[in-house]
């Protein structure tokens, strides 16, 4: 990956956008595709929408979306000595938080603090055996009690204290991989076809918001520009460290490439094409077994208005919804190729009729079209 895309996905990394707090990094989406798409729009639930005019008016558009929350907590009380209880935005895990840095986000600014518990010393050997819980955790900021509640709100959300780090070999550790790499993604493929001159069917790049919560910001953005197709990216869960069960969970593999799902919430046809592009490109790929509802986006733009053909594609992460999510970057640069592949080989006679045709083996488009920067 080169250095000026890995500074755009670590600015994105730390930019906070808790779920329903996601105004920060939709005003960085939103100068970062200002001067390529022919549109950009926020609606009133926040998502961001850039439209990229096609060649062909015949042709199907196309829309990609990635949600920009991530998980965080949120105030609920302030004690009178200056401690905030907090509740979780999202799925938050009471097991990772003591110790914990975290930023609460208030209205005169950024405020460090840092999730107390009582030292093993003072734990009571029963205790030791249990996680506490979020309800047992207070937020500490060192302040005096009067003074915190000067500065902070009941509401006020908060991070994970933490930023963006490569490590290894071509991996990088950050909070929120879920999924401000899909928001990366979805800009990248943006790029990526203006400078190809374009698909042939309107582009329609979303990040979306409160996916965390229930995929709410994917559902209006749906139903909204009712696209052709769709494709919803997020990430999805590495099993390739010790203790995950693969006949369960399937073997996912950092670095593998990406992953494309299959099963009741995609869409067949969606599902083939994206093997092709995939094919055709030379991109090494994985599938992924999702015999319910996903929990992504993709489970609300399926079912919005008449029914929208919708896939679903991921890269493998480890660690997920903590705040050392791990991904390989070259499963990102090869997701951008594959979805622009796809999205250049969609043409006025595609069809995603279950069992009707419309499937293409090999791909349309040029290959050199989507090719590296």
């Amino acid at each position: 990956m080169k250095k000026k895309h890995v500074k755009f996905l670590k600015q994105l990394l730390e930019t906070p956008s808790p779920t329903g707090f996601e105004e920060p990094a939709a005003a960085l989406v939103r100068e970062r595709l200002g001067g390529v798409a022919d549109e950009v729009s926020t609606d009133t639930m926040g998502s961001v929408s850039a439209v990229l005019e096609g060649t062909d008016r015949e042709a199907p558009t196309l829309m990609l979306a990635a949600h920009m929350d991530e998980i965080g907590l949120m105030v609920t009380y302030i004690s009178d000595d200056g401690f905030l209880s907090v509740a979780a935005l999202g799925g938050v895990d009471a097991a990772i938080l003591p110790g914990m840095r975290v930023d609460v986000h208030t209205e005169s600014g950024v405020l460090r603090g840092i999730v107390g518990r009582k030292p093993i010393h003072l734990i009571e050997p029963d205790e030791r055996k249990s996680v506490t819980p979020l309800s047992g955790l207070v937020i500490d900021l060192g302040l005096k009690p009067k003074r915190v509640k000067k500065l902070v709100s009941v509401g006020d959300p908060i991070t994970f204290g933490v930023g963006f780090e490569r490590f290894g070999d071509g991996m990088a550790v950050s909070k929120c991989f879920d999924d401000k790499c899909g928001v990366w993604v979805a800009c990248r493929v943006m790029e990526k076809l203006a400078g190809a001159g374009r698909a042939a069917g309107d582009f329609i790049a979303v990040a979306t918001t409160q996916e965390e919560i229930g995929t709410r910001g994917a559902m209006t953005a749906a139903h909204a520009w009712n696209p052709d197709v769709a494709l919803a990216f997020d990430v999805t869960h590495a099993t390739d460290y010790p203790g995950i069960d693969k006949t369960k969970y399937g073997n996912i593999v950092c670095g593998a490439g990406p992953v494309i799902a299959r099963g009741p919430n995609i869409n067949p046809v969606v599902f083939e094409r994206l093997v092709a592009a995939a094919k055709a490109e030379g991109i090494p790929y994985q599938l992924e077994a999702e015999p319910s509802v996903t929990g992504t986006d993709a489970r609300a733009i399926q079912v919005t208005r008449s029914g929208i053909p919708t896939g679903l594609i991921s890269v493998p992460l480890r660690y997920m919804h903590t705040p050392t999510e791990v991904v390989c970057l070259a499963d990102l640069d090869a997701t951008v190729r594959l979805i622009t592949r796809f999205a250049l080989d969609l043409t006025a006679e595609a069809s995603f009729v279950p069992g009707m045709g419309g499937a293409i083996a090999g791909g349309e488009a040029d290959a050199e079209a989507a090719g590296e920067e």
